[in-house]
């Protein structure tokens, strides 16, 4: 009889990091490797942020806070809200958590019970679909298109919604796909679930401060007014601040919601790190000029990846509106064959095979549930980019 519990048969490790996890090793065993494979800004927190955190140090702000963050920091975010998005709240409408996964996870165990269905357009962050296994949900995966950018229509909304969805997990910009939904393309798919009044929906907003070219961030209860007591808005610092290691995500929705996932963190881990929490109130409060900062250079990235990628022979790459992720298609590398011999009958094969080969290490687009694909995250220098594009380049060329 196994000592360990059976909902770990239920769940799976994060693809992402494990991808991440054996290239470092590659490298560190001296292999010449360039790593796409991890969503995370390559540049440094801001100094403004960072002097902020030394300055709680110093003042003694390192004790236990109430579990799901400090009034100051509830406070800025519902500042964050109004300003950037037009939306009100009060802290007592909102959760700090240990990142946004935690968020995400807290609001899945407050609200799951055995059967209920969590809607989650693909291709998706590789986490949601076992966050919800995990909190006994089923997931239901419903698939947008290369054809449509990579998102879900109305129409495909519709005929995915059943009596025992309960969430739909909404993510624009979108991790993988950088897909980002329009003003007009979320109001058709809020007029859906408007329809449906016993569909919650929680955004993930994470990549919300990368945007361009013309394309303009808007969130579902921004969109549509109506859904307010029936959304979950999630955000973080970490993709706008380059903050990931300071592990602080928060959300804003109803009250009851809020308070039910303080009563789970309150058993878990209690309250995120205290020094972070205020580093998080100076990135929200404090200038944005980092923000104005990193686009444009995230934005000339993805144009040097998508036009490099699109030079591969058998590669098809949109252009996406935001984040810092481009999804390939690699359709027409399906049944082709390595020099050494392997078929590339998954994109699985193709990622194994680009790293073993030419050391660049991507995703697989199954990790995301949508095939056959990559993905590529281009927080990186634009020398690593051009390296590893043409490594990319190369290899493609060599499949017969």
């Amino acid at each position: 009889m196994s000592f360990l519990s059976k909902t770990l048969d239920r769940v799976k490790p994060s693809p992402t990091i494990s991808i991440s996890t054996k290239a470092a090793e590659m490298k560190a065993a001296g292999h010449d490797i360039i790593a796409l494979s991890a969503g995370e800004p390559d540049f440094d927190t801001p100094d403004t942020i960072k002097e902020a955190a030394k300055a709680a140090i110093d003042a003694g702000k390192t004790k236990y806070t109430a579990p799901d963050g400090i009034p100051e920091l509830k406070q800025a975010i519902c500042d964050k809200m109004k300003r950037d998005n037009g939306l009100d709240y009060t802290p007592s409408q909102v959760s700090v958590g240990t990142g946004g996964k935690q968020i995400l996870y807290n609001a899945l165990m407050a609200t799951l019970n055995l059967g209920d269905e969590v809607l989650i357009p693909a291709p998706y962050w590789v986490s949601y679909p076992d966050m919800v296994l995990l909190a006994g949900g089923t997931p239901v995966i419903a698939k947008a298109t290369q054809e449509n950018r990579y998102k879900l229509t109305a129409a495909q909304l519709e005929a995915a919604i059943t009596p025992k969805t309960k969430w739909l997990i909404f993510n624009s910009p979108s991790n993988p796909s950088g897909a980002g939904y329009s003003h007009a393309e979320l109001k058709d798919l809020t007029d859906v679930l408007l329809r449906h009044p016993h569909v919650w929906v929680m955004t993930d907003d994470m990549y919300e401060h990368l945007a361009y070219d013309d394309f303009k961030f808007c969130t579902p209860a921004e969109v549509e007014p109506k859904l307010y007591d029936r959304c979950l808005t999630v955000n973080g610092v970490s993709k706008a601040y380059a903050m990931t290691g300071w592990r602080i995500g928060y959300a804003a929705g109803p009250k009851h919601l809020i308070a039910a996932m303080r009563k789970i963190q309150s058993q878990s881990t209690s309250n995120p790190c205290s020094i972070s929490q205020w580093a998080a109130v100076e990135a929200l409060n404090g200038p944005q000029d980092y923000i104005a900062f990193s686009r444009p250079i995230f934005e000339g990235r993805r144009d040097l990846v998508v036009a490099m990628l699109n030079d591969a022979v058998g590669i098809t790459c949109h252009s996406p509106e935001g984040a810092f992720y481009v999804y390939p298609s690699i359709a027409e590398c399906i049944g082709k064959t390595t020099p050494s011999g392997k078929t590339i009958e998954t994109d699985e094969d193709f990622a194994t095979a680009l790293l073993a080969d030419h050391g660049v290490a991507v995703v697989f687009g199954a990790a995301f549930g949508l095939s056959p694909n990559f993905r590529v995250s281009y927080a990186t220098s634009n020398a690593q980019l051009i390296d590893a594009c043409t490594r990319i380049q190369t290899f493609c060329a060599s499949l017969t």
